[in-house]
């Protein structure tokens, strides 16, 4: 779980664009990040396994 204030400052517009950082909106991880989803992928494969997640299924053949 992220730190809030560093959760604060990813939200915030920064100065050049390339310094943008994409949060997971659930934990605020920034590695493993899916943009499809705004969703790390520890917490996709959570909600994904609950099946909170609409089209999404566990993978078996």
């Amino acid at each position: 779980m992220a730190k809030t204030s560093v959760i604060a400052r990813s939200l915030k517009k920064p100065k050049f664009s390339t310094r943008k950082v994409a949060r997971c909106f659930k934990c605020g991880r920034k590695h493993g990040f899916m943009r499809d989803f705004g969703l790390c992928r520890v917490c996709f494969r959570e909600l994904a396994n609950e099946g909170l997640i609409p089209g999404i299924k566990k993978a078996s053949w």
